[in-house]
């Protein structure tokens, strides 16, 4: 078991298809519908590089679920899962995940490293996931949706797609006064900016209440974190979503040029 801060520059670059080997045998399913995939939005600069087999950079930010603190090891973090998932999808394209997850973290302290960990790496794709920790630690989350406002706007002058993730569904947070106000509010920013949702909330919920997926199967003992099926239930659901996103723009592009 991880214990302790994990190195917030961890670059998880995919060269071998092992590293997208599935869970073991006795993990449960992690069936998630169409509907609780899609990210809401195109991801222009994604398909772009997928069209001409470019390598494609992606930078994970955010707390200790992105850091994975819950995990069994460096491999089962959601941004490893992810690489592995998407070069298991995309065997011509070169895909690096950069994890630059640091446990503990809110969106303002994630917006003060936005240069070095996001801006400097030059990424595609920024996935940023925020706004737990606010809610475990009743910050003002209007004061939080102006940071994460203002962060996603800085992300996209920069050129990047962006894809803010949500809360995780886990005893923790639902025992908190504000998670559905924290969930609207994230809605209400991708929305408004045209950036992409990854409903991780709404996805957790749903393997929960109809896909006899048990919430031991999801979060740890801490009752705040994913398991090793978590996090990769979660990356593999993301992939998808992904490279859905990219297809759509993929397939717009070809319409708007016959």
């Amino acid at each position: 078991m991880i214990t302790g801060p994990l190195v917030p520059c961890l670059v998880i670059l995919l060269l071998a298809r092992a590293a997208a080997s599935a869970p073991s045998g006795g993990s449960p399913a992690c069936d998630v519908p169409d509907q609780d995939v899609t990210l809401g939005t195109r991801l222009p600069h994604v398909a772009q590089r997928l069209a001409k087999d470019e390598p494609l950079r992606i930078v994970a930010i955010g707390s200790s679920s992105t850091a994975g603190a819950g995990a069994s090891d460096l491999a089962h973090p959601y941004p490893a899962r992810l690489a592995g998932y998407l070069h298991q999808r995309l065997q011509t394209s070169p895909i690096a995940v950069l994890n630059k997850g640091i446990n503990g973290q809110i969106a303002s302290d994630m917006v003060e490293r936005f240069q070095r960990d996001v801006l400097d790496e030059k990424p595609d794709l920024v996935i940023w996931q925020v706004g737990a920790n606010a809610v475990l630690r009743d910050i003002d989350l209007s004061v939080n949706e102006v940071v994460i406002r203002r962060g996603v706007q800085r992300l996209k002058a920069a050129g990047m797609d962006v894809v803010l993730m949500d809360l995780q569904y886990t005893p923790a947070i639902l025992e908190r006064a504000h998670y559905e106000e924290m969930e609207q509010r994230l809605a209400r920013v991708a929305a408004d900016e045209g950036v992409g949702l990854f409903r991780r909330f709404a996805m957790m919920h749903e393997l929960l209440q109809q896909r006899q997926v048990s919430m031991s199967d999801l979060v740890g003992s801490d009752r705040v974190h994913q398991t090793d099926f978590g996090y990769d239930c979660i990356a593999r659901t993301l992939a998808r979503a992904i490279l859905d996103a990219a297809r759509m723009d993929a397939s717009d592009r070809r319409n708007d040029h016959p």
